[in-house]
């Protein structure tokens, strides 16, 4: 980690679900001293989307040629698509004493953890099982089948928590924003040790039933295709 008081880069990890985005965006706009991360991804930029502003949008030859060419912290395929961190944002904070505020999967975390050794990587977690369920289902439109890959794949990142330098439960949003501040002003309130390994076992356990035969997963399986 940095030394007290130098701008450092923050990353926040999470399940889909987890409500990491809200609390980013809150965090920066308390906080004048980080910036966002732009990352950049060969996707098409979607409606109202602004090149430079919520992404660089470059093509699949210019991503892999950043990529040889040692110029993205951090990369990895994301649903047929590359997605990555430039060095350039890294070094544009850095002039301007900011911290670098990472939105970024577990896959792209231990990639900042081994090339960015004074970065702080902090893992959010829902409150519970149930709350998971009911953010990821969202207006009730997913299949059974995506629910339950969805349900899995927050299961399987909850169970890299302990990796992480610290760990805010996201049960109140204004509450885990302030232990997010917190970690960034060096006062470190949030969760780590033993503490996090019995959280993470009971969200695995409690994600577990709600994928069992009395589970939201089961009903809409048999409710059938929508």
């Amino acid at each position: 980690m940095s030394e007290a008081g130098a701008p450092f880069p923050l990353v926040l990890s999470a399940p889909s679900g987890a409500g990491k985005s809200t609390l980013a965006s809150m965090l920066r706009q308390r906080n004048r001293d980080v910036a966002f991360s732009v990352s950049a991804t060969t996707r098409a930029p979607r409606p109202g989307e602004v090149d430079g502003v919520h992404y660089h949008f470059v093509s699949e030859p210019e991503f892999l040629r950043m990529r040889d060419a040692g110029e993205l912290i951090e990369w990895a395929p994301v649903h047929q698509n590359y997605y990555g961190t430039p060095v350039k944002e890294l070094h544009r904070a850095q002039a301007r004493g900011e911290h670098l505020l990472m939105d970024i999967d577990v896959q792209g975390a231990r990639q900042i953890r081994e090339r960015v050794p004074e970065a702080v990587l902090v893992f959010i977690l829902p409150p519970s099982g149930r709350a998971l369920v009911q953010r990821l289902a969202g207006r009730g439109t997913e299949s059974a089948d995506v629910l339950e890959r969805r349900l899995r794949n927050a299961e399987d990142e909850i169970r890299a928590a302990p990796e992480f330098d610290f760990v805010v439960v996201n049960d109140r949003l204004e509450r885990a924003v302030d232990d997010l501040e917190a970690v960034l002003r060096g006062r470190k309130p949030a969760r780590r040790g033993p503490e996090i390994e019995a959280t993470v076992a009971r969200l695995c356990a409690e994600v577990e039933r709600e994928l069992g035969p009395d589970g939201p997963v089961e009903r809409l399986r048999q409710k059938g295709p929508r």
